[in-house]
């Protein structure tokens, strides 16, 4: 699946505390159904009884047609089908055509919902907004929040926020470029994008990540490979990148030129 799952891959690692699995289990931290789905499957074994719990009684409340139309999906996991075939939930023969929106939302009544458009005393920056919010609050924003909060809460110090910023529905190419040139964001963002075969498409996002100081020299090393001569020269004299990097650069220039 070539869409973004930052939240998900968050989860996966195991690295969520309590309180954001046990709200992940209620179906709210969810900006599409492919994460939605796999998180809650995900959250069934979690070593929490509570969430545990939770995460069956959400799934249980899913309306059966729209789970069985996301089933019916060709890019939805052999594992969730089989899930869900256990509970006596299979495809249908028509599948839905788009995954953007989550299966069931139950963010409409939550008091935590208020502010993600960052309202509030005009005498207050956007920042300070945004800083008064508790983990929460700003993972719902990163996820429903406007470009420019995207912008912020991509560079957060705690990782589910940036990665809820990443999963974002309305996170665009060009936004996605411009954090791949952040010195400022965390190593993660940058692998999270950087593991992203839809993103990578985009030659623009691969050179950002590749001349970025702060991405992974692993990755890096491997991106090198999609640059063109010109770029590759580029990054073989830029003594802002890791010396590995930009040795490998001049190795690559080096045996073109012997062919």
């Amino acid at each position: 699946m070539s869409s973004p799952a930052p939240l998900l891959d968050f989860f996966r690692r195991g690295e969520a505390a309590r309180d954001m699995r046990l709200l992940a289990a209620q179906g709210v931290l969810a900006p599409r159904a492919h994460e939605q789905v796999a998180i809650l499957v995900l959250l069934v074994d979690d070593r929490d009884l509570e969430v545990r719990q939770t995460a069956l009684a959400t799934i249980e409340r899913i309306p059966v047609e729209a789970l069985r139309a996301y089933l019916g999906r060709s890019d939805v996991p052999v594992g969730i089908r089989e899930f869900f075939g256990d509970r006596g939930v299979f495809p249908a023969e028509i599948p839905l055509i788009t995954a953007d929106d989550p299966l069931f939302d139950v963010s409409g009544d939550d008091p935590d919902d208020r502010g993600l458009e960052v309202e509030g005393d005009e005498s207050e920056t956007m920042l300070q907004k945004l800083q008064k919010m508790n983990i929460t609050q700003r993972v719902k924003a990163g996820m429903r929040g406007s470009r420019e909060v995207r912008a912020v809460l991509v560079r957060d110090p705690n990782k589910i926020v940036a990665a809820a910023v990443l999963s974002s529905p309305k996170v665009t190419e060009a936004e996605v470029e411009g954090f791949a040139k952040m010195a400022t964001v965390s190593e993660e963002v940058l692998r999270s994008i950087g593991m992203n075969r839809a993103w990578l498409k985009n030659y623009a996002v691969v050179l950002a990540l590749t001349k970025n100081p702060k991405c992974p020299v692993g990755l890096s090393l491997n991106l090198l490979n999609r640059l063109n001569d010109r770029d590759l020269t580029g990054v073989s004299n830029d003594r802002n990148v890791p010396d590995p990097l930009r040795t490998a650069a001049r190795r690559k220039i080096s045996l073109g030129q012997k062919r």
